[in-house]
């Protein structure tokens, strides 16, 4: 299926997904194939990438493995470049690499390389392939720009001081790149799910742990919450992200929140508060 913009949905597309050696970016890489995409997993866990898309070309699919560390916009330019070469085209890019660290620890625990870090790979290698991307993009004529932030990008979360400023950061370059790639024939949408399981839950391969704030007790407090599988969070989101919705929530539950924040801000910051408060008391916090 195409449109008349010339994007196809999702059949003989081509999608560059980052982070998708697992969690998510796996699941969307495993559901895109499964949707007759062709789909280049970058990732800097390269063999674990390379053994996804092995798995992937076995069942029929086509499915190619690329080491990228989203920081270095030359290495990020060069995949793109590559991939359009050989397949003609890019319907999809898929900026999902993030990390996390410190998850329900106050941000007096953070170290300045920390927040560099934090920055570099959730806002710079979001822009890295926005900057790699978007004007090849223009260029064909189409092109669908999918970001990953998450509800915390949306409404505060306790003891995520560096995530949600991350992710906030790249809603908001969602939105207002959105607003200007619709004139050019460019879509950009931005995923903000809710509680997933995924390796981010305990910290992730590339995390800080901070001290006194184990990975078990990382886990232990996301999985309070009752997160859903990456699986079920991609089905749902490709089919809006097909549907070129601009916020793409999911579970839905979630949007309970976000429509409570924008009503009334000061509630949501005061329940926010409250259960840093009760992390701090079960020792998962570190105030």
């Amino acid at each position: 299926m195409s449109t008349s913009s010339g994007i196809r949905i999702y059949r003989d597309a081509t999608a560059i997904i980052t982070g998708a050696a697992s969690g998510i970016g796996r699941a969307l890489a495993e559901e895109l194939v499964a949707r007759g995409c062709e789909v280049v997993l970058a990732d800097l866990q390269i063999e674990q990438a390379e053994e996804v898309a092995a798995a992937l070309r076995k069942t029929g699919g086509k499915a190619t493995a690329a080491r990228l560390d989203v920081t270095d916009h030359a290495t990020f330019e060069q995949l793109v470049k590559e991939t359009v070469a050989r397949t003609g085209r890019l319907d999809y890019l898929f900026n999902n690499a993030g990390i996390t660290h410190g998850m329900g620890a106050g941000a007096r625990h953070y170290r300045i390389e920390d927040w560099r870090r934090m920055i570099d790979v959730n806002v710079v290698g979001v822009v890295n392939g926005v900057q790699a991307a978007y004007n090849l993009m223009i260029d064909q004529g189409f092109g669908h720009i999918v970001n990953t932030a998450s509800l915390a990008g949306l409404v505060p979360s306790a003891g995520t001081t560096s995530y949600v400023t991350t992710k906030h950061a790249v809603v908001g370059l969602s939105h207002n790149l959105r607003i200007e790639a619709a004139q050019l024939g460019v879509r950009v949408s931005v995923l903000c799910p809710g509680v997933i399981r995924t390796p981010l839950i305990e910290g992730g391969v590339y995390g800080r742990s901070v001290e006194g704030v184990t990975r078990e007790m990382t886990r232990d407090m996301w999985e309070e919450q009752k997160p859903i599988s990456p699986e079920e969070f991609v089905k749902k989101s490709l089919d809006a992200v097909a549907r070129n919705k601009g916020i793409i929530v999911v579970p839905a539950v979630w949007k309970l929140f976000w429509w409570l924040f924008r009503l009334s801000p000061s509630l949501c910051v005061s329940i926010a508060t409250k259960k840093f408060r009760d992390l701090g008391r079960s020792g998962t916090a570190g105030g």
